[in-house]
């Protein structure tokens, strides 16, 4: 991008903050809690009024006007509305991600997530921890430099494959599956469960598309406020990226190509979580299927990529190395640049070749919530001048600290990409 235009963008972004600082993120999406009466982003006041209308017949029935889901919408959803908002309701009915309509039963204080997203957003959301009684590792053994805390709670399984005999010996009042309906194993773990009348709920927690309204779901099921301030957080850089990438037009956006992993000289693409585009920048495969698949490298050649983002196997990077420990992304960047077959790609020619630990990168063995970090990094490494202010590193720093309350200083500990930020 040539030095007007990042001018030009620089001042048109300027306008747009100053215009918009004092104003809070607008979410988009639905709150799928039954007594969102307006269908908007929360449960509050409006929801009421909206069914005083709906009762008096100015207002149309909507989905979620039926608070207590009882089949009727009447004075008594006003009075569960009510206690919604002061938090005092016992009961709670909500869609959750598989499209399952579900009620839970207030209080809750006995919780098994089965798989670590769930495990990462109940701390976020500052759900105690002697509430969590049995935890799922996702496929690989509990990240313990991440998860400290949770060393002696009952292992009851992997988040696709659950020991159903050891989650009802906890006898929780609430489980946590991964979201997907249709995944026949968990299906029939739900089934067990539900049949024991313990509630289960169907969360993904893995994606930007879905992860906030996911979290806010989730703050009212455990009445955790700390839902707001996280949203808020996350909102603002999204916010930030999404600005400024929507100002760039497509001549000055680099073809990317998303490497999910290589190894053996077998190259592989995965645009379901590259996030290339929100990132602001263009797919080299965008017309290939967005799941796993191998992909030929005359492919590769043929496109000439602008830049490559190779995602580490999972055995490198991590929070328990110390920060100077880059030897094995190193290698995983080094691999690439000297294959005979890439040496005449743009991005291999020039040096654009970075390298991202799968912990920040979604559904990869130590993946967990931080798609944010990565979304951060990616706007960095493809618009280094326009995002010359975002710093992806105090970012993932702030999260550690202020969400996940760990003491993790990354000026010392941990290692997610290469070439390091500040060499780049």
């Amino acid at each position: 991008m040539n030095t007007s235009r990042i001018a030009a963008l620089m001042m048109l972004l300027a306008s747009i903050m100053l215009l918009t600082e004092a104003s809070a993120v607008e979410d988009d999406f639905t709150l799928n809690v039954f007594g969102n009466a307006n269908m908007d982003e929360a449960l509050d006041e409006e929801d009421i009024e909206y069914v005083h209308g709906i009762i008096e017949g100015t207002n149309e029935v909507t989905e979620l006007a039926d608070a207590n889901y009882d089949g009727d919408v009447d004075e008594e959803d006003i009075a569960q509305i009510e206690q919604i908002i002061d938090g005092e309701e016992t009961e709670l009915t909500l869609i959750d991600s598989a499209d399952r309509t579900v009620t839970v039963k207030k209080p809750i204080t006995r919780i098994v997530p089965t798989f670590p997203q769930a495990i990462e957003t109940l701390r976020t959301l500052k759900v105690p921890k002697d509430h969590i009684v049995g935890i799922g590792t996702w496929p690989t053994p509990l990240d313990t430099a991440f998860f400290p805390e949770f060393v002696d709670v009952p292992s009851i399984g992997t988040g696709w494959d659950p020991n159903v005999e050891e989650i009802l010996a906890l006898h929780p009042d609430v489980v946590l599956l991964f979201g997907r309906g249709g995944v026949s194993d968990l299906d029939s773990v739900q089934e067990v469960l539900e049949s024991a009348d313990i509630t289960v709920l169907r969360f993904k927690l893995q994606t930007p598309e879905t992860y906030r309204e996911e979290v806010k779901t989730l703050g009212y099921v455990f009445g955790r406020d700390e839902a707001e301030e996280y949203l808020d957080w996350h909102g603002e850089i999204l916010k930030s990226i999404e600005e400024r990438v929507d100002m760039i037009s497509d001549e000055d956006k680099p073809k990317v190509y998303f490497a999910p992993s290589f190894k053996d000289g077998e190259y592989y693409i995965y645009g379901r979580y590259a996030y290339i585009e929100t990132a602001g920048g263009l797919d080299t495969f965008a017309d290939q299927p967005d799941n796993y698949v191998s992909i030929n490298p005359e492919a590769i050649m043929a496109q000439s990529p602008d830049i490559i983002v190779l995602v580490a196997p999972w055995t490198a990077g991590g929070y328990d190395l110390d920060a100077s420990n880059t030897s094995d992304l190193e290698g995983a960047r080094n691999e690439i640049l000297s294959q005979p077959e890439m040496q005449n790609v743009k991005a291999v020619k020039d040096g654009q070749v970075y390298v991202i630990a799968d912990h920040l990168v979604a559904f990869f063995p130590a993946s967990g919530c931080r798609q944010i970090i990565q979304l951060a990094y990616q706007a960095k490494w493809f618009h280094p001048e326009l995002f010359e202010d975002l710093d992806p590193k105090a970012i993932h720093q702030e999260y550690l600290t202020r969400f996940q309350g760990l003491d993790i200083d990354l000026d010392e500990n941990g290692v997610f990409v290469y070439p390091l930020e500040e060499t780049t």
